[in-house]
């Protein structure tokens, strides 16, 4: 007897077509917010070849590294959830700037002390923020833009409006220093605190409580995970990375004025989001974060380059056009939906 004929070919599974990979990188923001970076930086660089050179490409990165290491706590607050959000990045940053600057007063003696004194108030404005959110319920937004006028308030208290002091040498050399190819030591510092956290996020059981608390509360309860202690954790490290970005502007600044890292305050908001991390928390990573603050950056010197402003307008058709790409990012990239189990 012959054999019994089958019904026919095999199925194969079927394979996405290039339109649904293609869709699926443009909702990667990584990888959108690297795709733009790079374009910005080549039409910048065909407008300004100088723009290509290392020089420069370096000069860039010192620049984001600055926004990035203050970016850090914020992406940490807002993957906590809770509509988390530390508006008082700059402040802290300046206040940690301020407090070094005077106990340092260009001595190499003191730079040890003074580096715990800047952090020590800086945790101190996380432990108040936390607080505020935590036990008192005030919303996020609410608790740390009221932080903002505090801390400058006790700023011109502590100063008399005039800052004194200066970054002690060895910070100096150590932020604005040449290192390995050139590098300055501030961009080493940059891809340690990077390296450090991107492995507590995805290998340590902190980084797995703070997305499971930023992904549903009640449920990381329910598995033995604490949300307040998670969230008060979120915030006082949010403050003390913002304290270790006002030391970085210190030592490349090498002096310190008021508001000296207001510029820093959206703009951490708008890297951590464009990066990724969604504003209803649980979702993203510091690396996406990484991008945000390059895309940013660069975006700001293309606007220096193509010549947005001056004259009797000064910085402000810059400022405005950076402004609104900022409002119209955070728009769109705030408005990302996830799935809650």
């Amino acid at each position: 007897m012959s054999a019994p004929v089958t019904g026919g070919p095999t199925p194969v599974a079927e394979r996405p077509d290039r339109g649904t990979r293609a869709r699926a990188l443009l909702r990667d923001p990584v990888l959108v917010s690297g795709a733009l970076a790079v374009l910005l930086w080549a039409t910048a660089a065909l407008i300004s070849p100088s723009f290509a050179s290392w020089g420069q490409v370096v000069t860039l990165l010192t620049l984001a590294s600055f926004l990035g290491v203050i970016a850090i706590g914020q992406t940490l607050v807002i993957i906590a959830g809770g509509e988390g959000i530390d508006l008082s990045v700059g402040a802290t940053a300046t206040l940690a700037a301020i407090v070094a600057s005077r106990y340092m007063d260009g001595a190499n003696d003191n730079l040890p002390l003074s580096v715990l004194l800047a952090l020590a108030a800086a945790a101190v404005v996380g432990v108040i923020n936390a607080c505020g959110v935590l036990f008192f319920r005030v919303p996020p937004l609410v608790m740390t833009l009221g932080m903002i006028a505090v801390v400058y308030g006790f700023i011109r208290l502590y100063t008399g409006g005039q800052p004194a002091g200066s970054a002690a040498p060895l910070l100096r050399t150590l932020i604005n220093g040449d290192t390995v190819f050139g590098i300055p030591g501030v961009l080493w510092l940059w891809l340690a605190l990077s390296v450090l956290v991107i492995w507590i996020l995805r290998r340590t059981s902190f980084g797995w409580r703070l997305y499971a608390v930023g992904g549903n509360a009640t449920t990381a309860y329910l598995s033995g995970v604490n949300p307040v202690a998670v969230k008060f954790s979120a915030y006082v490290l949010s403050s003390l990375f913002a304290g270790i970005g006002g030391l970085l502007l210190l030592g490349y600044s090498e002096n310190v004025f008021l508001r000296l890292a207001d510029p820093y305050m959206l703009p951490s908001v708008a890297a951590t989001v464009i990066g990724g991390t969604a504003l209803i928390g649980g979702v993203g990573g510091y690396l996406g974060t990484i991008i945000g603050a390059i895309l940013l950056t660069v975006l700001d010197s293309f606007l220096r380059i193509v010549q947005i402003g001056g004259g009797e307008w000064g910085d402000a058709p810059r400022q405005i056009i950076y402004g609104a790409v900022l409002v119209v990012v955070l728009s769109a990239y705030g408005r990302q939906k996830r799935l809650r189990q």
